[in-house]
């Protein structure tokens, strides 16, 4: 059960952090470039959870398609699934995006990012006083954690 990638995108839409652990097809090959994967992604999961907030059933009030959503607002959006790939989502309080795709045959992995959110990225990125909120980071501490976590899921080998 492979992870493939992993997103951090800041309220703004702009990509924190990357980490890519196995992509079978190189960005060059779909996207065009690195930056327009971040854009894609972060369109993609946009889209999901304006729509699922749209169709949501238990909400009267229902929001127009692509409207701007408050953080917390709306459907809980949390993963879909596709025949190639399966694409894990957490929202933060603070509008921070984190997105995990893997294996299709990967159960339900919310535990695992709040788990990724309150005790690597707060820990190891929000504390550290190099880190500016809202820009890129690189910190290997952070990377390190993230990929010993991911193997104690069984997701890496």
């Amino acid at each position: 059960m492979p992870c493939f990638t992993f997103y951090i995108f800041n309220r703004k839409g702009a990509c924190q952090y990357y980490h890519e652990w196995q992509r079978l097809k190189p960005v060059r090959s779909g996207a065009g470039s690195q930056e327009e994967d971040f854009k894609l992604m972060f369109g993609l999961f946009w889209s999901m959870r304006a729509l699922s907030s749209a169709l949501d059933p238990k909400n009267p009030a229902k929001q127009q398609m692509g409207a701007p959503q408050r953080i917390g607002d709306g459907c809980s959006f949390n993963s879909f699934r596709t025949s190639a790939y399966k694409l894990h989502f957490l929202e933060s309080p603070s509008g921070l995006k984190f997105v995990l795709t893997t294996d299709p045959s990967v159960g339900s992995l919310a535990e695992a990012l709040q788990y990724i959110y309150a005790s690597l990225f707060v820990e190891l990125v929000a504390k550290n006083p190099l880190y500016t909120p809202g820009e890129p980071f690189l910190f290997e501490p952070f990377s390190a954690a993230l990929n010993k976590y991911m193997r104690t899921l069984g997701l890496l080998s």
